[in-house]
């Protein structure tokens, strides 16, 4: 089981345009600290599905078979904005699961095009991710947050293995933290968009809370992933505030979990 972090920013992204910030100053000069809409790809046991589609240009990354399905968190235009010209493909179907969220985007529920959105994840309810070439043992669990839209973060298994996708959000409600306290967390990716607040963040986590997550959930490893330019310029000024065991996700990182 292998996650891929294709994009770690929030809805500005990282260089913010006309920002001249020292973390977007930073990305401009080096490019591997750009950060781009977030979203990552989810591999194992032959299945490949897409965590997100925020990234404009999937039809170009992703050649027609090479996704099983897509998942989406929400229908923020940030997380799904590269379905509206995926949409147009012709001569196939591709899965699309998130939450039951009656608006979607713009008109996609009305002209769908290849997207298939039958299919609305149930909270709380397991269900095996599939793929063409074999059958997944991957184990898929919607996990409800705390975002100003419905939005599921998902919590992953394959055997003993397991991680949690968790963004956008502030904080967790009581029913997901209990649930992802059940078993062992091998990988935790978490929102933190904020450097740390004083006052409660409306939409995601500040650093603070953030950090309360990752005490509480006690993972082998968290990478904090919707990131903002602030939080990059706080960190730059304060490069030892993590402590051990969490990191900074960057666009590219790759998590390989390994078999069962």
């Amino acid at each position: 089981m292998r996650l891929t972090l294709l994009g770690t920013g929030n809805a500005a992204q990282v260089p913010v345009y006309n920002c001249q910030c020292v973390a977007c100053g930073r990305a401009r000069h080096t490019p591997g600290f750009r950060r781009g809409p977030c979203s990552a790809l989810l591999e194992g046991d032959g299945a490949r599905w897409l965590i997100d589609a925020g990234l404009p240009d999937l039809a170009e990354r992703y050649p027609p078979g090479s996704l099983d399905g897509i998942l989406l968190t929400h229908y923020h235009a940030d997380h799904a904005q590269g379905l509206l010209p995926l949409r147009w493909g012709i001569g196939m179907t591709l899965p699309v699961l998130g939450p039951p969220d009656e608006e979607g985007l713009a008109d996609l529920y009305k002209h769908p095009g290849i997207l298939d959105f039958s299919r609305k994840l149930v909270p709380f309810e397991t269900l095996a991710l599939s793929g063409r070439k074999q059958s997944a043992a991957m184990q898929l669990t919607p996990l409800p947050l705390l975002h100003s839209r419905l939005t599921y973060g998902y919590a992953i298994r394959q055997g003993s293995r397991g991680m949690a996708y968790l963004t956008d959000t502030v904080g967790l409600p009581g029913p997901t933290a209990s649930r992802l306290s059940e078993h062992p967390l091998d990988l935790l990716v978490l929102d933190c968009t904020h450097p740390p607040a004083a006052d409660m963040p409306r939409n995601h986590n500040d650093l603070t809370r953030a950090l309360d997550i990752v005490s509480m959930l006690r993972p082998g490893k968290a990478v904090l992933t919707h990131i903002g330019h602030k939080l990059d310029a706080f960190l730059m000024e304060h490069p030892g505030h993590l402590p051990p065991g969490v990191v900074i996700g960057r666009d590219g990182d790759v998590f390989d979990l390994g078999g069962r």
